[in-house]
């Protein structure tokens, strides 16, 4: 009697979860869902802005996704199924993408995962999603900046799909980048250096004290400068929908 009650236990509770499943509830025609309240109103219509525009530019969708639970599925089945169940992208040209994020919790992990349609495995390989992860994603995300994480890993995935630059190009653009940098630094450095001791010489020589008095003198004050943060650009427009696009299971991971 015990084994009829538990294996009825079973059967009722594997389909009850099924059903609360994000992926097996009828499709929410929008680009940016934020089901674990990550992000503000301003910032989801941002988003939201523009991947309708890069969908009617280049038909390729991009979801964007938060949760707070996997039904108890991996990150990268739960993710790359959300999207075959939905068809995120053309049925043409299987160009779909979806970004998935669980934030973490107090007694758990945040995951974070791309998955790629057929078509765009090609374009966005796997080291490359990866890549952006790790490198767009997760430093935002360990310091709780959902929507900075989530932008720049879109804004990345866009650009690599409207082919501004490759996926090859993305790799390995930061090494150059820090070379680039490094040697600007380098020449502005000796740069400031021999024009320094120019003047520290002149200085000296004319008020009669010795070259480091002088140096000290010149070095006394320090300057400063500050960067800014450049975003989407907003926009109108609406989402037709998801155009039944399939996934095969391309895509990568991380969590921290």
């Amino acid at each position: 009697m015990k084994r009829l009650l538990l294996y009825l236990t079973v059967i009722i509770a594997v389909p009850t979860q099924a059903q609360e499943c994000l992926f097996d509830q009828k499709p929410v025609q929008d680009l940016v869902q934020d089901y674990a309240n990550v992000l503000s109103d301003a910032e989801e219509q941002t988003l939201r802005q523009a991947l309708i525009r890069f969908d009617d530019t280049t038909s390729t969708q991009i979801l964007l996704v938060t949760v707070t639970d996997l039904c108890g599925y991996d990150k990268a089945e739960f993710t790359y199924t959300l999207g075959e169940k939905w068809g995120v992208g053309s049925s043409e040209f299987n160009n779909g993408l979806v970004i998935m994020v669980k934030p973490k919790e107090i007694d758990g992990k945040g995951e974070a995962y791309i998955a790629t349609g057929y078509g765009l495995e090609g374009v966005l390989p796997d080291a490359t999603a990866k890549q952006i992860i790790e490198k767009e994603m997760i430093p935002h995300f360990k310091n709780k900046e959902y929507y900075e994480g989530i932008h720049a890993a879109a804004n990345v995935a866009m650009e690599i799909v409207a082919g501004e630059y490759s996926a090859g190009d993305y790799r390995t653009k930061d090494r150059w980048k820090a070379i680039l940098v490094f040697a600007i630094f380098i020449g502005l450095f000796i740069f400031f250096i021999i024009n320094k001791a120019g003047r520290a010489r002149k200085y000296a020589n004319t008020n009669g004290m010795t070259f480091w008095a002088a140096w000290s003198l010149l070095n006394a004050s320090r300057g400063s400068h500050g960067g800014s943060y450049g975003d989407f650009s907003s926009g109108g427009g609406s989402f037709g929908g998801f155009g039944g696009g399939s996934f095969g299971g391309g895509g990568a991971g991380g969590s921290w």
